[in-house]
C-alpha cells in the first residue's frame, strides 16, 4: 500500500492533483518567472504541512500533486499557495512597478481531483505534460483534461 503520513492522532494519505492558471493578462509575466516558482510553491506548501509530491509549470498553467493533511481543506492550502506566491512575485521580482501587490496574479479558482489507486498515472501525466502538448494532435483548441470522456463535457 502507499506510504502513509501521520499526525498526533491520525494516520492518513490524502493526495490531490491540482491545476491552476495565471490571469490572462499575466501570462507573459508568468512565462518569465515560472522557473522561480517551483521552490516557492514547495516552501509555501511546507508552511501548511503539505508536500508537493510532483509538479510541473507549463507555459500557461501549473500542475501539482499535493499531499495535504486532513486538518486542512484542499481549498485552504491551494488558495494559500496562490496568494502567497503572488505576493512573493510582487516583492522579489519587481513586479511592483505596475502597482501590483500580488492579489490578482492567479485566475480565480482551480481544478482538483483526488488521487487514489491511479496515483502513478497522475504522476506520469504531470511529468510528461509538456511533451504531450508538443504532439501534433494536441495542437488544436480542445484542451480538455484526459480523464474526462467526451460524454462528460
Amino acid at each position: 500500500m502507499d506510504d502513509y503520513e501521520s499526525l498526533s492522532h491520525t494516520t492518513w494519505s490524502g493526495k490531490y492533483h491540482v491545476v491552476f492558471f495565471p490571469k490572462g493578462w499575466r501570462k507573459a509575466l508568468y512565462l518569465e518567472l515560472r522557473r522561480h516558482l517551483g521552490e516557492v510553491f514547495r516552501k509555501l506548501a511546507l508552511q501548511k504541512e503539505t508536500k508537493v509530491e510532483e509538479g510541473h509549470l507549463m507555459p500557461d498553467h501549473v500542475h501539482m500533486l499535493l499531499s495535504i493533511p486532513p486538518k486542512y481543506a484542499v481549498s485552504q492550502v491551494v488558495e494559500y499557495i496562490k496568494g502567497k506566491s503572488a505576493i512573493h512575485l510582487a516583492w522579489v521580482y519587481g513586479v511592483r512597478k505596475r502597482n501590483f501587490v500580488g492579489q490578482h496574479f492567479w485566475a480565480r479558482g482551480f481544478f482538483v481531483n483526488t488521487v487514489g489507486r491511479d496515483e502513478e498515472a497522475i504522476r506520469t501525466y504531470i511529468r510528461n505534460q509538456e511533451n504531450e502538448d508538443q504532439r501534433p494532435e494536441q495542437s488544436g483548441v480542445d484542451r480538455r483534461l484526459p480523464w474526462l470522456s467526451s460524454a462528460d463535457s
